[in-house]
């Protein structure tokens, strides 16, 4: 498995709200034997998840969701049937996280706080508690965390004993996305709608998938308390409308009865899901990632997966995902990497490439040493290097 596969679900024409486009997904059939729900924790602000000993994770976590395989009867060539399980409300929190939040994802402790215990935490039953995006989020900030392997000369005390600790990226919540929430607010949840994917002056922003149309009605305004990039921020800002889809028919004369009228508006449809295809999905769907198994619940898995770190133009997303034993995607969500965050996981694959050697890294890269040293600047890793390397004597 080194690609994302939609199987089972068909888009329906976009919605659009100013900069802001919403592609439907609908599956003809649900998923059986597995559903997502919300867990809400009190109060808006940052939370702390234990992730080893001695090691924590702190960032803005609104909820976390639910997987509940519990209501599925597992045959012996892991295919699973059974009764679906009840769909769960949702529980209101108290407080207003306020429009124009930008939560850093790695941040310092507040004195009142939340705490989890890793990321994702089996529940009694057949349940797996897990936190949406920060288990994506986990990955892309741990790239190669332990810094320098060997004692290479070049990097300090500090590198070697705490490697890139600690990593923090910023990130903006849905609410300040321009357009998002009231995007989400008025348009219309189709019939068997399992999922959605946002864009946001027809940049792909995020790619949100689950296992019924139950819990995408219960989940569709949690949208708005995800974390986007700051190209998605920028985008929505400063974007101009997008053009809205609209069904037209070339051939008004050979209409004449509804049924032509039926079959021209599905050709439209069907016009406009190969379009969609080609050319605003491409780069989630035609990219090969890097996969890291979380969890087996009988016959599904969650994953998180991770973007090769080229420097070929394009988006670049990581996410989680959940599939069933065929491989098929039953849920996924998405976040979208700026070009710096791209930058800085291709630089740090190459120093782990290169063994940490300033030399060969910088071959690799088709630069010199000094080039090398002002890029890990620029990347925020100035602290790893010594000081004599930073004034521009690598040797």
């Amino acid at each position: 498995m080194n690609r994302l596969e939609l199987a089972g679900l068909t888009v329906r024409p976009a919605q659009v709200w100013g900069g802001i486009r919403l592609v439907p997904l609908v599956r003809e059939e649900p998923v059986a034997g597995l559903r997502l729900h919300q867990e809400i924790y009190r109060g808006f602000g940052s939370s702390v998840v234990d992730t080893g000993p001695r090691t924590h994770y702190t960032s803005y976590i609104p909820h976390g969701l639910v997987a509940d395989w519990s209501g599925l009867r597992t045959e012996p060539d892991g295919a699973g049937t059974g009764r679906q399980s009840a769909a769960y409300g949702t529980q209101l929190g108290s407080g207003d996280p306020g429009a124009g939040a930008r939560p850093p994802v790695t941040a310092p402790l507040p004195r009142h706080r939340h705490r989890h215990h890793r990321m994702a935490k089996r529940q009694p039953g057949n349940r797996l508690r897990f936190l949406p995006l920060h288990l994506a989020l986990e990955g892309y900030l741990s790239l190669h965390f332990g810094g320098p392997a060997i004692a290479w000369e070049e990097w300090s005390r500090q590198a070697l004993r705490d490697g890139l600790s600690p990593r923090a990226e910023d990130a903006y919540m849905g609410w300040s996305v321009r357009g998002l929430g009231d995007a989400l607010r008025v348009f219309e949840i189709h019939p068997r709608q399992c999922g959605v994917m946002v864009y946001a002056a027809d940049a792909l922003a995020a790619a949100f998938v689950l296992p019924h149309p139950d819990d995408y009605r219960l989940l569709h305004a949690s949208l708005v308390e995800d974390l986007y990039g700051e190209l998605i921020h920028q985008y929505a800002l400063y974007g101009g409308p997008v053009p809205e889809f609209g069904a037209r028919i070339a051939d008004g004369a050979r209409v004449r009865t509804l049924a032509d009228l039926r079959a021209a508006a599905r050709a439209q449809e069907r016009e406009w899901r190969e379009a969609h295809d080609a050319l605003f999905a491409r780069e989630l769907l035609d990219t090969s990632y890097a996969f890291d198994r979380i969890h087996r619940m009988g016959p599904f898995t969650l994953w998180r997966f991770l973007p090769p770190f080229t420097r070929n133009r394009g988006g670049r997303h990581i996410g989680e995902t959940i599939t069933d034993h065929k491989g098929q995607v039953t849920y996924l969500k998405t976040f979208r990497l700026s070009d710096a965050q791209v930058r800085r996981g291709h630089l740090l694959h190459t120093l782990s490439d290169a063994d940490w050697r300033l030399a060969p890294a910088a071959a690799a890269l088709g630069s010199t040493e000094e080039e090398l040293v002002r890029r890990i600047r620029a990347a925020g890793f100035e602290g790893l290097l010594k000081a004599h390397v930073q004034r521009g004597k690598p040797r």
